[in-house]
């Protein structure tokens, strides 16, 4: 019964209550600097990911030149304001996340979604490797017509190149991005203050194809 809870989406009527108080991540990244709330450059954009556990996926890319900031989180829930411990329950509804703003002068929304595919397996549906629950599914969501656009093209050619290698079909959600809740302070650029810690993050080994 536990299993099925983690690995299924609740129904609205069933998700934990929350709260009205924000869940404060800190003030600045704990590897540049920049605050992790805003505001942010003009002509900057934010996208969201949700690759498994997001103290890994954060990593890969807060060291991408062109990236701003980075912050974990919670998306595509029901749950306001949700604790970890809450989120892990499988009550909530939402993806662990990654948002990331970026200057698309410096790195485009097409070099995001590179990292994105190819940092973990899109095809496991409620889980990710040893990771088991639905908060670790695979997603990205989009800000911009031209994000949603851009991701359901590389997510057609990366699943021509997974089935050209015999392997399973994409899982992966594309969705407006709603409500985002930031993570607690501990949980920001986790690697970067635990270098020895749980990364949790693994591809399949094939490249995203370029777009022609």
């Amino acid at each position: 019964m536990l299993f099925r809870k983690k690995t299924g989406m609740p129904e609205t009527n069933q998700t934990l209550t929350g709260r009205q108080e924000l869940i404060e991540p800190g003030a600045n990244h704990f590897v540049n600097g920049n605050a992790l709330k805003g505001p942010y450059p003009v002509g900057h954009e934010i996208a969201y990911f949700a690759l498994g556990c997001y103290w890994g996926a954060e990593k890969a890319f807060w060291e991408r030149e062109g990236v701003w900031v980075t912050a974990v989180g919670n998306i595509a829930g029901s749950t306001p304001n949700p604790t970890y411990q809450e989120v892990c329950t499988g009550q909530t509804g939402h993806a662990e996340a990654v948002m990331v703003v970026f200057d698309p002068q410096n790195v485009s929304f097409g070099a995001l979604l590179q990292i994105f595919w190819e940092s973990h397996n899109p095809t496991q549906g409620m889980r990710q490797g040893n990771d088991v629950g639905s908060q670790y599914r695979s997603g990205t969501y989009w800000t911009t017509p031209e994000q949603h656009q851009a991701a359901e093209s590389s997510k057609n050619r990366y699943q021509e190149a997974l089935t050209n290698a015999g392997r399973g079909i994409i899982t992966t959600e594309i969705r407006q991005a709603g409500e985002f809740y930031f993570a607690e302070e501990n949980h920001q650029q986790y690697l970067a203050k635990n270098p020895g810690g749980y990364c949790g993050l693994g591809g399949v080994g094939i490249e995203l194809p370029a777009d022609h």
